[in-house]
């Protein structure tokens, strides 16, 4: 696949009360594959905030890391079956989140590399949501879908 590549997710969060909350975003990014591991970088940019987050997302069978930093800090990581905890550090405080992922497709192919994550979310050691994000990573130019 080539260095320069859209980068489409969609996140989808059930809450406690079962409202639905969908997120979209499509955008460039840099890939590059070593070692068996997929890299995502791209630039992310806040509303109201001048100042940017650096995303790396790092891929390989049953895990993703994704490292921001900047405006946005924090290193989460989704291993399939293991709940990892981190802080999330924005510029109104820290959050401790726990991560409990239950399931990561990878789906490689030529020219484009979908991911789906399951996972439950916890804030301060409370469950906060069911989430599913979904990455498709595409060569520029090329048609691409969020659909799974």
């Amino acid at each position: 696949m080539t260095k320069d590549v859209l980068l489409a997710i969609k996140g989808l969060h059930f809450n406690m009360a079962d409202d639905e909350v969908n997120v979209e975003t499509v955008t460039s990014a840099e890939y590059y594959k070593k070692d068996d591991r997929h890299y995502v970088i791209y630039e992310e940019s806040s509303e109201g905030f001048e100042q940017t987050t650096k995303n790396v997302i790092k891929i390989q069978d049953h895990s993703l890391d994704l490292t921001k930093r900047g405006l946005i800090n924090v290193h989460m990581v989704f291993e399939e079956n293991r709940k990892n905890m981190t802080n999330y550090t924005t510029p109104f405080g820290d959050i401790l989140i726990g991560i409990d992922a239950k399931r990561i497709k990878l789906t490689e192919e030529e020219e484009n590399i979908k991911v789906d994550v399951d996972y439950v979310l916890e804030v301060n050691y409370e469950y906060m949501a069911d989430c599913r994000i979904s990455m498709n990573i595409s060569p520029k130019g090329e048609e691409f879908s969020l659909r799974s």
